[in-house]
């Protein structure tokens, strides 16, 4: 009969699928800018980013407004190794008259309690951090301000609403001269979230099923439009309570409801709430069992005035008569009390009655978790999640099956998500203190991150001196006293023209200049119909031969060429070659290149010194297979010069930023002291890797510039190099994780093997990490493939490094490419400049943000000149033809 009666009461489970999905649309509405406004589900965020990693210490307070009792608790937490906490509270009872009156004595109450409770605990002489639990919703905007949108559970308080609560409680603490530093706003929820997440660190739900009932969890920022940023994550306090409030469940409320919403304090408002918490169950029982009885259903059609009193059957009622043994005994003991003379029929229908309204509360309660774990484990990208709901409030601790029910309906709802159910042995009170808590430790980490990467954030002024420097030793390369002691070396490359389109012909290319070898072959068509058509294979050097001798280096590489003459079909043609040769090299003239220095990981014996060209030639004759005839050497920065010059004659200016770093121009010849001759121009390869070499810089120059200099193939060279290129960006970075592990900020304190590896962090995990694309979760996919097992907070803290290393890359050499326009500019006499300048490399080309830095140093340092940057497609080989097909020109027009 009860079960017919009350049939809209009992929820199959494609119903609450349905309730589920309709609350996961609720909690999209809430969390978008445009569609907060008219959601019911306002999806509130909280400003608590982080959750404990138990590392937290310290004397904490805190205070919990929202139920029956005001309390106030002193929280200690030792950071002994054990996750230990200790709690003394005191509760103080809340007076209607404090509840229902106006905001000035509500707060001069808390602030009056707290006192009382600081002169108990003997803490008037401390100042300490506190951290309110104010559970109503509140619109926060930051973590120590929130303004009240509406009161519930019966607090009905005058002049509160739409005010900084965080503020009234300040100002009745200062007028008490309580010693107190209010850091935190918390949701009893939050704080629920917290408290549990202290002890498992899995926790990232925080569920209140008592007098009023609700839940947060932590989301990712980038999907929170409401708050500006989008790394990390969040805690949002859904408010959940007011689900339904747009008619969203107008199906599934009954007669009942409907009655019950009526005679309550805020008709319309919280209707999701109204079905599930304590506040209205035992409400709901009485006006089910009235109508029943009226109808003649119960007690004979007796109906007591018992009955007819609001309020008269409460939850505590209903728990009693739901027990499993005394539960029939209760019932009749509880009837009685009302004076409605039951028969054992009446005790066990109405016990039926509870159970009914109780098992829908828990369903409903399990739908709306469900949703949110299914966001949860969406936004992981996990098919499997294990996660810790934490979990408070008098409903679930007191009612005998409630938490059973509840824990039963969320396993079947969502059989993806492995859930732990945590109960808050001391709840809200100990959770906003450690919201204060890692707010304080958050605050203390921040001061030493910044302060790590301090030296890394470079002012105008400071990018103007590495501008300026650099232009005097530019000045001191061109000159004949000083070039010998330069650090910018200033090679005169011998290239004296750019490509004019006449160029034509079959030449072979060779590009040398990293961990991969390239030959090339390319045809050149000059005339309306100009063209490049190129060829090419792609061989490894392998590390025994970079670092063997000069003579293994060079039979590998004519071994390349061999086979490459053999694919291609062409061994016994006798071709023009371009050697593109990226280290740095004394040039006499086009084809005759005296390698100053190996760089890049380069250590073959018996070159330094030597013609790179020679070399080449004797390793030929060596194989005596075929002959060639080698026209020019070229460094990479000049081969992309000219690829660029080919389609733009504006550009005078090569760039290479990848694994090396460097710089070449066209220099007017009369400034070329060391060369002789007055007339035209000639490319100059600069090599400003070198630059600083001399200490100029070292006053940028931070201790983890120096260990990565120091732990290099040639210590105290090419420093400039070493802060700006690909080859070392990633080791700067590994540096400054190891320094940050070390003084506990990142990995637990834990350095991994992985992390002790030199080299271990190459720079195209800087390119892949500091992707705007790349949401955190990725983030710790890379950080877990290089072994690191990093939290959430972890990623943002390597990012936020990876970010400081290479934006300073690109400053520098912004401010280094700003003193080449500039002079540039001086040589030409011109107010204005427009030039262009080619640009290859990789940290260029995939990093996301190195090229716009790159671009805005420039035109912030060198205003009057308009640069254009041009990617080249293919530089360095492409060039190396280039090159010869020049020289081969401007050597037929010698001739002639």
């Amino acid at each position: 009969q009860v079960d017919r009666y009350l049939y809209h009461m009992r929820l199959s489970d494609d119903v609450l699928l349905d309730v589920m999905a309709r609350f996961q649309a609720e909690m999209v509405k809430g969390l978008g800018k445009d569609t907060n406004p008219t959601a019911t589900v306002k999806m509130l965020p909280s400003f608590v980013r982080s959750l404990p990693d138990g590392s937290e210490k310290g004397d904490f307070l805190a205070v919990d407004l929202g139920g029956s009792q005001f309390r106030a608790h002193q929280v200690k937490v030792f950071d002994d190794g054990k996750q230990s906490s200790q709690l003394e509270s005191k509760f103080y009872p809340t007076p209607k008259e404090v509840i229902q009156g106006n905001g000035a004595e509500l707060f001069d109450y808390v602030a009056d309690c707290l006192s009382d409770f600081m002169e108990t605990q003997n803490l008037k002489h401390k100042k300490l951090p506190l951290g309110f639990t104010f559970s109503f919703p509140c619109k926060q905007t930051k973590l120590d301000e929130g303004v009240l949108l509406a009161w519930t559970k019966h607090f009905k308080v005058r002049g509160v609403q739409d005010t900084d609560v965080v503020g009234s409680l300040r100002r009745a603490l200062q007028k008490h001269k309580a010693n107190v530093d209010v850091l935190a706003l918390v949701n009893d929820t939050v704080g629920t979230m917290m408290t549990c997440g202290y002890d498992d660190q899995r926790c990232e739900v925080g569920l209140i099923i008592g007098t009023g009932t609700n839940a947060c969890y932590m989301e990712e920022m980038r999907h929170i439009d409401l708050v500006e940023g989008d790394e990390g994550r969040m805690c949002i306090n859904t408010e959940w309570g007011a689900f339904g409030d747009d008619g969203a469940l107008d199906d599934l409320r009954t007669e009942f409801d409907r009655e019950l919403d009526l005679g309550s304090l805020n008709p319309g408002k919280q209707l999701f709430e109204k079905m599930i918490s304590s506040l209205y169950l035992g409400e709901l029982v009485r006006l089910i069992l009235l109508k029943m009885t009226k109808e003649g259903l119960l007690f004979n059609g007796k109906v007591s005035t018992a009955l007819l009193t609001k309020g008269k059957i409460e939850m505590k009622h209903v728990s009693a008569m739901e027990k499993y043994k005394e539960g029939l005994s209760n019932t009749k003991e509880i009837l009685t009390e009302l004076n409605l003379c039951p028969s054992e029929e009446d005790c066990i229908a109405v016990q039926h009655v509870c159970t009914i309204v109780s098992f829908r509360s828990a369903n409903l309660c399990a739908a709306a978790l469900a949703a949110i774990l299914t966001r949860l484990r969406e936004n992981k990208k996990l098919l499997r999640m294990r996660t810790t709901v934490g979990i408070d409030g008098g409903l679930y601790k007191t009612h005998p099956q409630y938490a059973k029910r509840l824990h039963k309906v969320v396993r079947r709802l969502v059989p993806n998500c492995d859930v732990r159910f945590l109960l808050s042995v001391s709840g809200s009170g100990k959770g906003a203190a450690m919201v204060t808590a890692v707010a304080y430790r958050l605050a203390a980490q921040r001061k030493q991150i910044d302060a790590a990467l301090a030296p890394f954030l470079l002012s105008l002024e400071t990018l103007r001196e590495v501008k300026n420097k650099m232009r005097t030793e530019l000045e001191y390369g061109l000159k004949r006293e000083t070039q010998a002691s330069a650090t910018v070396k200033m090679l005169p490359t011998y290239v004296c023209g750019t490509p004019d389109g006449t160029e034509k012909g079959k030449f072979l290319a060779l590009d040398l200049g990293g961990t991969n070898f390239r030959v090339l072959l390319v045809k050149i068509r000059s005339g309306r119909r100009r063209s490049v058509q190129m060829y090419n294979k792609i061989f490894a050097i392998p590390l025994e031969i970079m670092q063997g001798t000069g003579e293994e280096l060079f039979d590998h590489i004519v071994q390349c060429i061999a086979d490459f003459l053999e694919y291609m079909g062409i061994k016994g043609a006798r071709l023009p070659l371009g050697f593109t040769f990226s280290f740095p090299c004394r040039q006499a003239s086009i084809d005759k290149g005296t390698l100053v220095g190996w760089t890049k990981g380069f250590k073959a014996t018996d070159c330094e010194g030597e013609d790179v060209v020679d070399m080449l030639r004797e390793a030929i004759r060596r194989r005596n297979e075929f002959d060639l005839d080698i026209v020019a050497v070229v460094n990479d920065t000049v081969g992309t010069m000219m690829t660029c010059g080919y389609e733009d004659p504006n550009c005078e200016i090569g760039l290479i930023a990848g694994t090396g770093s460097n710089v070449c121009y066209m220099e007017d010849m009369k400034n070329i002291e060391i060369v002789e001759g007055n007339e035209g121009k000639m490319c100059i390869n600069t090599e400003w890797g070198g630059f600083g070499d001399n200490g100029c810089i070292d006053n940028i120059r931070t201790k983890y510039d120096k260990e990565v200099d120091e732990g290099s193939l040639n210590p105290g060279k090419q420093r400039y190099e070493k802060m700006t290129s690909g080859m070392y960006l990633g080791e700067i970075v590994r540096q400054i994780l190891i320094d940050l592990t070390k003084q506990g900020l990142l990995f637990r304190g834990q350095i991994s093997e992985s992390l002790r590896k030199r080299g271990i962090f190459e720079t195209k995990f800087l390119s892949q990490i500091e992707s705007d694309r790349l949401a955190l979760l990725q983030v710790r996919r890379i950080l877990q493939q290089l072994g690191l097992d990093s939290t959430c907070e972890d990623s943002i803290i390597v990012k936020e490094v990876c970010g400081a290393v290479s934006k300073r890359a690109a400053q520098l050499c912004g401010a280094g490419l700003a003193a080449i326009v500039e002079k540039k500019r001086e040589n030409r006499g011109v107010e204005r400049l427009q030039i262009t300048v080619g640009v290859d490399g990789t940290l260029y080309k995939l990093h996301p943000h190195f090229s716009r830095v790159l671009r805005e140093t420039v035109k912030e340092l060198a205003p009057q000149c308009d640069v254009t940057f041009m990617l080249s497609e293919d530089g360095s080989g492409k060039g190396a033809a280039l090159i010869t097909a020049v020289a081969k020109r401007l050597h037929n027009i010698g001739q002639k």
